[in-house]
């Protein structure tokens, strides 16, 4: 049970202040809990590695969906295009999306963190822990009752505490176009090209502050390569809405895992959650809600365990992590099987229609 005279300095230190990390600390910290958290970055909308695109369930069944009005845009449809850049319009009644204007919401964040009472430092890289009895001894904090590692896809914290480490990544790479508009801004314009996006796709769309556009590719350590973005921009621009010639702003580019949850995700009070345990959507990428959804059922695990005797946290965290069984297999497929010609074929097929609906508005947590 918890204690007032502990002695330790905080009961959770959470490593990194995204999504998943701040759930996991307002969470922990709603039930009482003396949460730290560290953050590399000075400022948490800065360098940033995600599209920020929230689903409407996050938007709806989570503290994201008080972000304020003008941070977000909505969306409503999905235009899906071939290689030969033929395309469809897919909805689903009541379904939406998010664009963001992303820095702004991570500030927004970091606020929010705070006032739910959390200790934010800013600007403080973790680089060391040691285990202790009943706990970690973390450099620059103290001891703490659990370390959570919520530092991305390259986890410092997976290796310092010998946890399961993410294998297989995406590489994607994004341009913002500040002020930039499209001719159909409704949409979230979706490209599928083996030449320019093998293992994934490239997307445009309509954010608060502009356009934002990008490209991911499977990455192979062996052969890597970097996204030709500009040579993508320049075949799918004029179909996607995108005036040539525009000078992008802000550039966001990172590792993205596509392998599922990682394998030894908790042990020994050390727990991943969000990028550093592989809980992102093999398929589409897409990981604020999933991480969100992790993130906090770890944090009121955590809190559940010492203030009221409640299950193992480490068994919670493995419990709670999303298995993606179906996105795993059609990320196999997808690998394996990705030619341009099919697309081209089939774009107007009922059972592609069928397929594409399901990753885009149904079965997420599949």
């Amino acid at each position: 049970m918890h204690s007032a005279t502990t002695p330790f300095a905080a009961d959770v230190v959470i490593v990194g202040a995204s999504f998943a990390g701040a759930a996991c600390a307002i969470a922990a910290a709603q039930r009482g809990l003396r949460v730290v958290v560290l953050e590399r970055k000075h400022d948490p909308g800065d360098k940033l590695r995600t599209t920020g695109i929230i689903v409407k369930e996050a938007a709806e069944q989570t503290l994201l969906g008080h972000i304020p009005a003008s941070m977000t845009r909505r969306i409503e449809e999905v235009r899906l295009y071939a290689p030969s850049l033929k395309q469809i319009a897919l909805a689903a009644p009541g379904y939406y999306f998010l664009t963001t204007d992303t820095p702004a919401v991570m500030r927004w964040l970091a606020d929010q963190i705070r006032l739910h009472g959390v200790d934010l430092r800013l600007g403080c890289l973790f680089t060391n822990a040691e285990r202790t009895a009943g706990g970690w001894q973390v450099d620059g904090v103290g001891t703490t009752r659990y370390l959570i590692g919520a530092d991305g896809a390259r986890s410092r914290v997976a290796r310092r505490c010998g946890l399961g480490e993410v294998r297989q990544f995406l590489y994607g790479i994004e341009y913002e176009f500040p002020g930039a508009s499209l001719a159909e801004s409704s949409a979230l314009h979706c490209f599928i090209s083996k030449r320019y996006a093998p293992g994934y796709i490239g997307w445009v769309a309509q954010s608060p502050t502009g356009v934002q556009a990008g490209l991911a590719l499977r990455h192979d350590p062996a052969h890597a390569r970097v996204p030709d973005i500009d040579g993508f921009l320049l075949r799918v621009g004029r179909a996607g809405g995108l005036r040539r010639h525009l000078k992008p702003g802000h550039t966001r580019a990172g590792l993205i895992p596509c392998s599922g949850p990682v394998f030894d995700m908790a042990r020994d009070r050390a727990i991943l959650i969000g990028d550093a345990a592989g809980i992102v959507s093999p398929v589409t990428a897409g990981g604020i809600h999933s991480a969100w959804e992790h993130g906090w059922t770890v944090g009121r695990g955590i809190a559940a365990h010492l203030r009221d005797g409640g299950a193992a946290p480490e068994q919670v965290a493995i419990e709670a992590a999303p298995r993606f069984r179906t996105k795993r297999a059609l990320r196999w497929a997808f690998d394996r099987l990705q030619f341009d010609w099919p697309f081209d074929l089939l774009l107007y097929s009922p059972p592609l229609r069928w397929a594409a609906e399901q990753v885009y508005f149904h079965k997420r947590r599949s």
